[in-house]
C-alpha cells in the first residue's frame, strides 16, 4: 500500500517513514542491531562477524586500539580475541565508516560490551574525536589511574598520531 500526500494538487510520493520501513525491510543491518558469530579478529578493534552468510567488518564505534605495530597492539587484538572469537554476539550498528566498514558496539554474549571492556582493561583509548560516549571516556580515565594495560608504560602514543605521523 503506497501513502501519498497531496499539497496543492500534487502528489508528494512515499512519506518518510514509508521510506524508512522499505528501507529496513531490504537491509536489516541498517534497522540497528543484528546477531552473528565472531569468524575473525584483524586488531583490537576491528572484527568480522557473520552477518547473512558472509563475513562483515565491524569497526567497534567510540574506541581506538593500538595498531599491529604499536605497543600493546598484539596485547589488544589477543584481549579481543579472548573475549568474542568464536561467540556468538550481537552488533548495535551505528553506521558506516569512510572505509565502509559497519561501525557498531559489540554485545558479548554475557551482556557486556566489547567496546568498554577494551577501554577498561587499558587497551584502546576512548577515541574523543568521533564518540561523545561518557561511560568510555570515564573508563579510560579508570583505567589510566589504575595504570592497567597501555597505561602502564610512561607515554602511549594514540592511534590516530601514530597513523598521521607515519609508522616507525
Amino acid at each position: 500500500m503506497e501513502t501519498r500526500h497531496r499539497t496543492r494538487g500534487r502528489t508528494l510520493g512515499w512519506t518518510p517513514l514509508w521510506l524508512l520501513l522499505a528501507v529496513l525491510l531490504v537491509n536489516p543491518a541498517a534497522a540497528g542491531e543484528f546477531t552473528g558469530r565472531v569468524v575473525g579478529v584483524t586488531d583490537g578493534d576491528t572484527i568480522k562477524v557473520l552477518h547473512d552468510d558472509r563475513a562483515e567488518i565491524v569497526r567497534l564505534v567510540g574506541v581506538d586500539a593500538p595498531e599491529k605495530r604499536q605497543p600493546y597492539g598484539d596485547r589488544a587484538r589477543r584481549f579481543t580475541s579472548d573475549l568474542a572469537f568464536d561467540r556468538t554476539v550481537t552488533v548495535l550498528t551505528s553506521g558506516r565508516d569512510r572505509n565502509g566498514r559497519l561501525l557498531g558496539e559489540v554485545v558479548l554474549p554475557d551482556g557486556r560490551s566489547l567496546n568498554q571492556e577494551l577501554v577498561r582493561a587499558g587497551y584502546a583509548w576512548w577515541f574523543r574525536k568521533y564518540s561523545r560516549d561518557v561511560t568510555l571516556a570515564r573508563l579510560e580515565e579508570e583505567a589510566r589511574q589504575g595504570r592497567r594495560g597501555l597505561w602502564a608504560t610512561e607515554a602511549p602514543q594514540a592511534p590516530w598520531d601514530y597513523r598521521l605521523n607515519g609508522r616507525p
